[in-house]
């Protein structure tokens, strides 16, 4: 019984009944983002935005995560 329980306390599934992901606030963030450079630089396709954060990802070692948004707004902007 107790190991039931301790299984069924540690879901993933909110109280509502709706599984949210861990990646969903990233998908957010990410979305804020493009949005943000889109108002920025209307020249620019949202592919070629895409591609700028991208590159911001490979000069910091693969990772976006610990770098602030305005951080990487700027640096995709100087890429643009």
């Amino acid at each position: 019984e107790n190991c039931l329980q301790k299984i069924s306390t540690s879901s993933s599934v909110k109280p509502s009944g709706i599984f949210v992901s861990p990646y969903a606030l990233n998908l957010s963030s990410f979305t804020k983002l493009v949005r943000r450079l889109q108002e920025k630089h209307p020249g620019f396709s949202r592919g070629e935005i895409v591609e700028a954060v991208q590159e911001v990802r490979k000069m910091n070692k693969g990772v976006l995560s610990g770098l602030a948004i305005s951080s990487i707004e700027e640096k995709a902007s100087a890429i643009l």
